[in-house]
């Protein structure tokens, strides 16, 4: 893959066409290969209890098992990006995603065939200090300052079914996000 930043276009990204252009994973596996590199995930799926303000997004108790996906993504041979995603165990079980690979378009596109499709993506981009584990997957100094996205998907009925938070590599990414204005 060339040196070029990988574009995280907000704008398309979650769009099916997109997920599932080619034998395309995902939204992720997209853009690596727009860039001409070689996208590799390593998934590790869990059933964990979500991080507090996760399950505070998910509208549960602290505490409540959800199906977690934790993978390392990877640009060819570097880690780009870490991505902790929780869902709820309903949707998980019906969308049949708790394995490492949902298949084509990913774990949205499973949702939306259980009848949980994701109708609003929300994402609130935080600055955030690598603790050491980040720092030492993605060969920064403890405390350098990540991007972090807090993804919500959200059904028409404003039922959150996903929450994931995306950690950056700092020098691999460009965000991008169009808003119409009419």
């Amino acid at each position: 893959m060339s040196t070029e930043k990988i574009v995280r276009d907000s704008s398309t990204r979650y769009l099916r066409a997109r997920r599932e252009e080619g034998a395309s994973r995902g939204a992720f596996d997209t853009e690596i290969r727009r860039l001409g590199g070689t996208p590799r995930v390593e998934t590790d799926v869990e059933r964990a209890a979500a991080p507090e303000t996760v399950a505070a997004i998910l509208g549960v108790e602290a505490g409540t098992e959800t199906a977690a996906r934790k993978r390392r993504m990877f640009s060819d041979d570097r880690l780009v990006q870490l991505a902790d995603s929780y869902i709820p165990l309903d949707v998980a079980e019906a969308a049949g995603i708790e394995q490492p690979d949902p298949g084509k378009g990913g774990i949205i596109s499973r949702m939306a065939e259980a009848g949980f499709e994701q109708s609003e993506v929300t994402e609130e981009i935080q600055q955030h200090p690598a603790n050491k584990a980040e720092a030492a997957a993605l060969g920064v100094e403890a405390n350098t300052l990540l991007l972090r996205i807090i993804h919500v998907g959200r059904t028409t009925e404003g039922r959150a079914v996903e929450v994931t938070v995306h950690t950056l590599a700092p020098d691999a990414w460009v965000l991008r996000y169009s808003v119409p204005t009419s």
